[in-house]
C-alpha cells in the first residue's frame, strides 16, 4: 500500500489529521483521501479505506458528543432516513466525479466564510429544520459521500449552522453519527461489487484512532463552540484544497 520511505511520515500525519477532523464531529474521510493521494495510494484501495477509517474516528467523535447531551435526534433522522440508501447507491458506482468535487469545493469557501463570521455574526436562535429539506438534503448528501468516498460531514455540519438547525456541538454530535451511517452504508455497497480492503488498512485504523479518541474528547468536553468554529474552517480548506488538486 505504501513505500518503505514514506510509511513514517505518512503514519505520523495520520493522527493529525484525524484530531482535527474528529474534534468537530467528523471521520476525516475527505482529509484521508488527500493524503492519500499525497503519498500515491493506489486509487482502487483509497476509497474503501477512507470509508473504514471514517467508521471508527466518526464512531469514537459522536461516543463523546453523545455522552456530552449534544446529539439531537430528530436532526439525525431529518437527514440518515435518506441518506443510508442513498449512500449505500453511490457507494456501488465508480465514476469521474472531479466535476462534482469541484463545484463541492467552490460551495464549501462560502461555508468557511460563514464559519469566520464573514458575513456577520450568527444568530443563537435555533429553527427546526423542515421534514422535505431534510429528506431532499440527506439524500443528495448521501449519493454523492458514496460516490467519492467520504461520510458526508464536510457538507451537513455548514448546511447545519448556516440555517441555523443546531448549534456548534448539537452539529458535531449529528454529523459524526451521520458520517458513520454513510459511511457503513457505502463501505457495504463497495463490496457487493466486489472492492475488498487491503490488510495494512487496520494498521492505518488503530493510527487514526489515537487522534481520534484525543480529537472527540477534547471537541466536546474542552473546546468552547467559536474555537471549534476556527476548527472547522481550518478542516474545511484543507477538504477544499483536496476536492480542488486530487
Amino acid at each position: 500500500m505504501l513505500q518503505t520511505e514514506n510509511i513514517f511520515i505518512f503514519l505520523l500525519i495520520l493522527p493529525v489529521v484525524s484530531f482535527l477532523y474528529s474534534s468537530v464531529g467528523h471521520g476525516g474521510a475527505s482529509g484521508y483521501l488527500a493524503l492519500m493521494a499525497l503519498f500515491s495510494f493506489a486509487p482502487e484501495n483509497m476509497k474503501p479505506t477512507a470509508l473504514l477509517l471514517n467508521l471508527f474516528v466518526a464512531g469514537i467523535s459522536f461516543f463523546y458528543y453523545y455522552k456530552g447531551g449534544f446529539f439531537n435526534k430528530k436532526l439525525f433522522l431529518s437527514f440518515a432516513i435518506t441518506s443510508i440508501p442513498f449512500s449505500l447507491l453511490g457507494g456501488r458506482f465508480d465514476i469521474d466525479a472531479s466535476l462534482y468535487k469541484k463545484i463541492l469545493a467552490f460551495l464549501l469557501v462560502f461555508a468557511i466564510l460563514k464559519m469566520l463570521n464573514v458575513f456577520g455574526k450568527e444568530s443563537d436562535s435555533i429553527k427546526q429544520v423542515k421534514i422535505m429539506q431534510g429528506l431532499v438534503i440527506g439524500g443528495i448528501i448521501g449519493f454523492f459521500s458514496g460516490l467519492i468516498g467520504i461520510g458526508g460531514g464536510i457538507i451537513l455540519t455548514p448546511l447545519i449552522l448556516l440555517f441555523h438547525w443546531g448549534n456548534m456541538k448539537e452539529a458535531a454530535a449529528v454529523s459524526a453519527l451521520f458520517i458513520w451511517v454513510n459511511s457503513a452504508s457505502a463501505l457495504i455497497g463497495q463490496f457487493s461489487v466486489g472492492v475488498t480492503l487491503e490488510k495494512e488498512s487496520f494498521l492505518l485504523v488503530a493510527i487514526a484512532l489515537v487522534g481520534g479518541v484525543l480529537g472527540g474528547y477534547y471537541g466536546s468536553k474542552k473546546i468552547n463552540n467559536q474555537s471549534l468554529r476556527y476548527i472547522l474552517a481550518f478542516v474545511l480548506v484543507i477538504a477544499c484544497f483536496k476536492l480542488i488538486f486530487t
